[in-house]
């Protein structure tokens, strides 16, 4: 699996999920699930999820480092401030409110388990390669970091 880690944009994968996750409701119809006013809650956690995915970038441009998640070595500084004080991956939480609310919105019990199976790969594929990139480059203040704020949250 090494192969794959850090080979596809998490933009991607995202929609990818959430293509199993239509493909699952249109496959098992009979998986309903009643979720009180679905379009406001699938709403509301796709407007937060946008929102933890772009403000986080605006921490990126203004530390002067990349945000291209296929180059996690590329980076020149360690974000530490803002959001990035209460969640150390604040663009994939953002992402996986996007999916969530995605998937509230299409009321299917299978569709759903899309959600957990996106922060697996994420987190394997996506994430603990840039803590290994980010603890190379930033040995002792990612260690600190990483002690204090949750991968999650």
């Amino acid at each position: 699996m090494a192969w794959l880690e850090t080979r596809i944009p998490p933009p991607v994968v995202m929609l990818l999920f959430a293509a199993a996750g239509f493909a699952a409701r249109w496959l098992w119809p009979g998986f309903h699930l009643r979720v009180p006013v679905p379009v406001l809650l699938a709403g509301v956690t796709v407007t937060l999820g946008v929102v933890l995915n772009l403000l986080p970038k605006l921490s990126f441009q203004r530390a002067g480092t990349t945000v291209n998640p296929l180059r996690p070595s590329a980076s020149s500084a360690l974000v530490t401030s803002g959001i990035y004080r209460r969640t150390r991956n604040p663009m994939y939480l953002g992402q996986a409110l996007v999916l969530l609310g995605a998937m509230v919105y299409l009321q299917n019990l299978i569709a759903l388990l899309v959600v957990p199976l996106f922060l697996v790969y994420i987190t394997r594929l996506q994430i603990l390669p840039e803590e290994r990139a980010l603890m190379a480059r930033f040995p002792e203040a990612y260690a600190q970091y990483r002690h204090r704020v949750p991968r999650w949250l």
